[in-house]
C-alpha cells in the first residue's frame, strides 16, 4: 500500500464519520420536531464531498506510474 492509498483510506474513514454525525443530527432534529434539516447539514455535506474528492485524487495518484 502506498502512502497515497493510506491517506485515501483515512479520508474514507473520515467520510464515514461525517455521515454518522450528519445522520445523528438529522435524527435529533426530527426527534425535536424540526421540519427542516439542521443548518450544519449543508456544511457537513460540503466537507464530506471535499474528503471524497481528495480520496479520489489520492487514489489516482497511487495508480500513476512512478517517474
Amino acid at each position: 500500500m502506498t502512502e497515497y492509498e493510506a491517506l485515501a483510506d483515512r479520508l474514507e474513514v473520515l467520510v464515514a464519520d461525517i455521515d454518522e454525525l450528519a445522520f445523528e443530527q438529522l435524527q435529533e432534529a426530527a426527534a425535536d420536531g424540526a421540519t427542516a434539516r439542521p443548518s450544519s447539514d449543508k456544511r457537513l455535506m460540503q466537507a464530506r464531498r471535499a474528503a471524497e474528492k481528495a480520496a479520489t485524487i489520492l487514489r489516482r495518484l497511487a495508480d500513476e506510474p512512478a517517474p
